[in-house]
């Protein structure tokens, strides 16, 4: 049974920083492209970052611009979000993804998902 359980959300003020983590289990970590999504209500489900099985490969979405960095290790099967300079408009729940190719988890070409954690940023 594949489990994708995600950790690290909270409450930030704007221009904090915050790390999200997601920890992988029953899956091969290192075959698969890790990533993450963000929802708001009423809008559909946003990529935010994506990371190859390597590490090697990383694509991150236009509104992201250097902010957020993606790292994982595939050592402990764990993928994180560091971002910083966090922004009121970056308030929404975070979504850990995994899928088979990276080029494609920006069009939501996802096998897995976590249950999300939420992140607030207050202004």
């Amino acid at each position: 049974q594949v489990q994708l359980v995600e950790s690290g959300g909270g409450l930030v003020q704007a221009g904090g920083s915050l790390r999200v983590s997601c920890a992988a289990s029953g899956v091969t970590f290192n075959s698969y492209a890790m990533g993450w999504f963000h929802q708001t209500p009423g809008k559909d489900r946003e990529f935010v970052a994506a990371s190859s099985p390597s590490g090697t490969v990383i694509y991150y979405g236009d509104f992201v611009k250097g902010r957020f960095t993606i790292s994982r290790d595939n050592a402990k099967n764990t993928v994180h979000l560091q971002m910083n300079s966090l922004k009121p408009e970056d308030t929404a729940v975070y979504y850990c993804a995994a899928g088979p190719r990276v080029m494609y988890m920006s069009r939501g070409d996802v096998e897995y998902w976590g249950q999300g954690t939420q992140v607030t940023v207050s202004s």
